[in-house]
């Protein structure tokens, strides 16, 4: 996903300013405490998220997030968070 060229982490991180690395760290601890969440629903939701290896990387994460709100017609999310 991109904007004016830039990707999604890298308008992230612009936006917080910090660095792309630094987003990406933020988004991979949520994904750990998501797949390690005490409420098994919650664990189970994370779990759905496609991935090569044990874990969902960021990408993967966006992947699916991005394709989730294509399908549930929610589209208009991903230009807020986008344009905002």
């Amino acid at each position: 996903m991109q904007e004016n060229g830039k990707d999604f982490f890298a308008v992230l991180a612009e936006r917080n300013h910090t660095t792309v690395e630094k987003v990406k760290e933020k988004i991979a601890k949520r994904i750990w405490e998501g797949l390690h969440d005490p409420d098994p629903e919650r664990r189970t939701q994370w779990a759905r998220i496609p991935c090569a290896g044990e874990i969902p990387t960021p990408e993967e994460w966006l992947h699916y997030s991005v394709k989730r709100l294509k399908e549930d017609g929610r589209e208009d999310l991903l230009r807020h968070y986008l344009i905002d």
